[in-house]
């Protein structure tokens, strides 16, 4: 029967659109838009230039266009978008409201209609940007609405109420399409704003508990393989040769102790594979039964010091467990093979002829090979396989990196070599 561990690859996150991203393209769509319409309306300006008394046509011209241009640079600049854009929204509409009483002859009909109202569509535009969506909706109603009653008066063409509300309701429908438009675009970046900001604080609660589960699982190994083991071989310490291999495992778990105390998980430290090689073979020396080494060649790779740690105690675990539940006995034969995975990673492979288990039927609350073993392992980017069946011996094969990261371990390796 085989039980592995998968471990996944994180993928690296897209960056969406925000609400602030929104907020600038729009902003600055809405100021070329305006100046686009503002430059048009220059030569109605110029055309009624004799309609309008002099100061008023120059407070007009210059507060109006003064604002569309200051929307330029505030729009590519980021600052002061809204002030700008509401500046020349309630300028637009005091513009309106001033036109009749502003005219050198109230009481004479103008032959065109204002030219104010070519920039109706970029007041209302200015403050669908500046205002809330109320505020804005209210603006759009209430310009059109002055316009007309100025495109009523002489001086602004002396035309019918039907005329009028023509014109007021085609500027409401033009400035309608355009506040929609920047309000969905808001409420679609709000919305992924928000997602994102659920999607953060998601991935902040499991690398939480990530690193909750991966203590967890480094103390209970540390408990199993150096103190609980250490005291069991103790309690059976009835010859010399039994006390004196229960003083070295004494000795041992109070290293273990010692250097988990002492490791960071931050630790960017290396080992090379070799020397990993090398010390698992050297642990077989403390063992109280020989282990039949074969070993291949291992490549000059390396590999962290918290990985390394992980998959010498597992081997070292595995090897106990063998010792403990296969059996004694010159019938029972153990082996340990350390060779090169695919792709220059690192494969140990304790093995015995032993009485075997049932890997479904191991209690949960057992650590030696769930904890210490399996997820010690892949807790280091690691994956375990566990072949056994009962009366026909166990394998335990304990493979790093785990065969779906070694693409990104060569890229690394690439990397490393090509920088300078």
């Amino acid at each position: 029967m085989v039980a592995s561990v998968p471990i996944g690859q994180a993928r690296q996150p897209h960056n969406p659109i925000s609400r602030r991203q929104i907020e600038t393209v729009v902003s600055r769509s809405v100021a070329i838009f305006g100046l686009a319409f503002g430059a048009q309306s220059v030569p109605a300006m110029l055309g009624q230039m004799s309609e309008i008394q002099t100061v008023w046509y120059y407070v007009m011209a210059i507060g109006i266009f003064g604002g569309l241009v200051a929307s330029i640079v505030a729009s590519f600049a980021r600052r002061l978008v809204r002030f700008i854009n509401g500046y020349i929204a309630l300028a637009y509409l005091v513009a309106l409201v001033i036109w009749p009483f502003v005219a050198r002859d109230p009481g004479m009909v103008a032959d065109d209609r204002p030219w104010l109202w070519l920039l109706c569509t970029v007041g209302t535009s200015a403050a669908a940007v500046a205002f809330s969506t109320w505020a804005a909706t209210v603006y759009l109603v209430l310009a059109p609405v002055v316009y007309g009653i100025v495109r009523i008066t002489p001086s602004g063409g002396g035309k019918t109420w039907e005329s009028a509300a023509l014109d007021t309701a085609y500027a409401i429908i033009l400035g309608g399409a355009v506040l929609i438009l920047i309000t969905l675009l808001r409420q679609a970046a709000a919305s992924v704003d928000n997602a994102q900001s659920t999607a953060l604080d998601r991935y902040a609660h499991a690398v939480r508990q990530h690193a909750t589960e991966v203590e967890r699982v480094q103390v209970d190994s540390i408990v199993h393989d150096s103190v609980l083991t250490t005291l069991l071989s103790a309690a059976r310490a009835y010859t010399p040769e039994a006390k004196e291999l229960s003083t070295r495992m004494a000795r041992n778990a109070m290293g273990h102790l010692k250097d988990a105390a002492a490791t960071s998980p931050d630790d960017d430290a290396t080992v090379s594979m070799d020397q990993l090689a090398h010390r698992i073979v050297g642990a077989t020396a403390t063992l109280s039964a020989p282990f039949e080494l074969k070993t291949a060649h291992i490549e000059n790779g390396v590999i962290p010091v918290q990985s390394a740690e992980a998959v010498y105690s597992a081997a070292v675990q595995a090897m106990v467990n063998s010792l403990q539940h296969a059996g004694a006995g010159d019938d029972v034969r153990r082996w340990l093979t350390i060779q090169a995975s695919v792709g220059g990673g690192i494969q140990v492979d304790v093995g015995d002829t032993g009485a075997g288990f049932d890997v479904d039927s191991v209690p949960t609350e057992r650590l030696g090979l769930r904890v210490s073993i399996i997820e010690r392992v892949a807790n280091a980017g690691g994956t375990v396989e566990v072949e056994s069946s009962a009366g026909r011996g166990t394998v335990i094969s304990i493979v790093w990196p785990h065969p779906d990261a070694m693409p990104t371990l060569a890229a690394t390796a690439i990397g490393e070599q090509v920088a300078p």
